[in-house]
C-alpha cells in the first residue's frame, strides 16, 4: 500500500477522531465522560467487539483498544487492528493486574498503554495526542527511509542504463541526457549506450522499454548489457536486433512489455551511418543550418512479433565536420506542440526538427539539455514520459 497517498495524522484545527472499542459499558462511559471532561476536540465513536470496530478503522485517528473482547482477546485483538490499521494509532487499554500485557503491546507496535482507572481527563486526552503525534512521525520516519531506498536503488539503476560509453580512440564527441518523466519516483526504462571501434567506427544505441510499473528500467539494463557484450563480440550487424528480442522475451516477466530501439553503426572516415529501427524515433541529422529525420524503415518494436526484418539504411552523414547526428526517445516528441497547437497536437519529429532549425547560440554539448527544456516549454510544463537523448558530433579539427 503507497503511504505517500494516505493521510497520517489530522490536520491543524482538525478534530481527532478517536475509537474505543471496549466491551464493558461502565468502562465506556468513563473514557467518554474523560474525553467530554478534557474539553479536547475529540469525536469518540464505541464499539464492542472486534466485528462492530473493523468498518471505523479507515476514518479514525486513534484507537482505544480492550484486550478483552468477546471476539479477540490479548495480543491477538491487537495484532488484528495493526494488521488492519496503517494511519491510526493504537493505545492499549489494560487492567492493573494485566499491566505487563500494556508493555508487550507496545512491543508488538502499540503507540502507548493506558492503565484503567488511573488517568485523569487531561492524562487522557495527553495520552491519545501523544500517541497520534507518534504514530504520524514513525509514518513520516518511514517514507523517508523508502525515499532514501527509492534513491539508492534510481542511483543504481542509472549506473546500468547510462553507462560511460566506451569512445576511446574515436574521432567524435558524445553528448547525452537523461531526464525521468513527472510522474516517475524511479528512473524507466529509457537506455543508450555506445562503443568506439578501431578508432573510425562508432556504434550507438538507445531504446525505451515500454509498459507500466516496476520491470521496465531493470528489463532496459538487461538490453543495454547485452547490446554492449554483443557489439563487442564482434556479432554481425544484421543479428543483433534479432539477439536483443530474444533477451527482452527470455527476461521480461509479462508479455505486455516490449522495447523500442534505434541502433547506428557510424563510420567516421566515411561519413555515413548503417542505422535500424525497431519501432522507435528515426534520428535527425543536422547538417547545414538544417535538420532532417533519417529516412529508415520504422521497422516493428521487439517483443511483439519475434523475428521481423529490420532492414538497415545507409545515411550520407557529409564529408566535413559539420554535421551531427541526434537519437532520442519519444518523451521528447511526445508533449504538446505548445500553446498556439490544436487540443491534443504533439510536438512530433517535424516540431522537433522546426525547434533545432530554430536561432539559438546553444553549444553542441549543451544541446541535449537544451532540448529538454524546449519539449517541456512547448508543453506548458515536465513530460509525463522520460526522455533521453544522444547527440554525436565529429571531433573539431584545427
Amino acid at each position: 500500500m503507497d503511504l505517500r497517498s494516505r493521510r497520517i495524522g489530522p490536520f491543524a484545527g482538525e478534530r481527532i477522531r478517536v475509537l474505543l472499542v471496549e466491551d464493558d459499558p461502565g468502562d465506556a462511559f468513563l473514557v467518554r465522560e474523560l474525553l467530554a471532561e478534557a474539553d479536547a476536540p475529540f469525536d469518540v465513536d464505541i464499539a464492542q467487539t472486534m466485528r462492530e470496530a473493523r468498518p471505523y478503522f479507515r476514518d479514525v485517528h486513534c484507537i482505544l483498544l480492550d484486550l478483552g473482547l468477546p471476539d479477540a482477546s490479548g495480543l491477538d485483538g491487537l495484532r488484528q487492528v495493526l494488521q488492519h490499521v496503517a494511519g491510526a494509532a493504537v493505545c492499549v487499554l489494560t487492567g492493573l493486574e494485566d499491566e505487563h500485557l500494556g508493555t508487550a503491546a507496545v512491543a508488538e507496535g502499540a503507540q502507548d498503554y493506558l492503565v484503567k482507572g488511573t488517568v485523569d481527563g487531561a492524562g487522557l486526552s495527553r495520552a491519545v495526542r501523544y500517541a497520534v503525534e507518534r504514530k504520524r512521525a514513525d509514518e513520516q520516519a518511514r517514507l523517508l527511509r523508502e525515499s532514501e531506498l527509492r534513491q539508492a536503488e534510481s542511483a543504481r539503476l542509472e549506473r546500468g542504463l547510462l553507462p560511460q560509453p566506451l569512445m576511446r580512440d574515436v574521432a567524435a564527441e558524445l553528448y547525452s541526457i537523461y531526464r525521468p518523466g513527472r510522474d516517475r519516483a524511479l528512473l524507466g526504462g529509457d537506455f543508450f549506450d555506445a562503443i568506439g571501434v578501431d578508432g573510425a567506427r562508432l556504434h550507438l544505441l538507445i531504446g525505451d522499454v515500454c509498459g507500466h510499473g516496476v520491470d521496465e528500467a531493470p528489463l532496459g539494463v538487461a538490453l543495454r548489457v547485452a547490446w554492449r557484450a554483443l557489439v563487442l563480440a564482434g556479432v554481425p550487424e544484421e543479428q543483433v536486433l534479432d539477439s536483443l528480442e530474444q533477451v527482452l522475451v527470455a527476461e521480461r516477466r509479462t508479455d505486455e512489455l516490449f522495447a523500442t530501439v534505434a541502433v547506428a553503426t557510424v563510420d567516421l572516415a566515411a561519413g555515413t551511418a548503417r542505422i535500424r529501427l525497431a519501432g522507435h524515433p528515426p534520428p535527425i541529422l543536422i547538417r547545414g543550418g538544417r535538420a532532417e529525420p533519417c529516412i529508415v524503415d520504422p521497422g516493428l518494436v521487439l517483443g511483439v512479433v519475434p523475428g521481423m526484418p529490420r532492414p538497415a539504411a545507409e545515411i550520407r552523414l557529409g564529408t566535413n565536420d559539420d554535421w551531427a547526428l541526434l537519437l532520442y526517445t519519444d518523451g521528447l516528441i511526445e508533449g504538446a506542440a505548445g500553446p498556439d497547437a490544436r487540443a491534443g497536437e504533439r510536438l512530433g519529429i517535424d516540431g522537433l526538427c522546426r525547434v533545432l532549425q530554430e536561432p539559438h547560440r546553444t553549444a553542441a554539448r549543451d544541446l541535449p539539455g537544451w532540448l529538454a527544456l524546449q519539449a517541456e516549454a512547448h508543453n506548458g510544463g515536465p513530460v509525463p514520459d522520460d526522455i533521453a537523448v544522444l547527440l554525436l558530433t565529429p571531433s573539431r579539427t584545427s
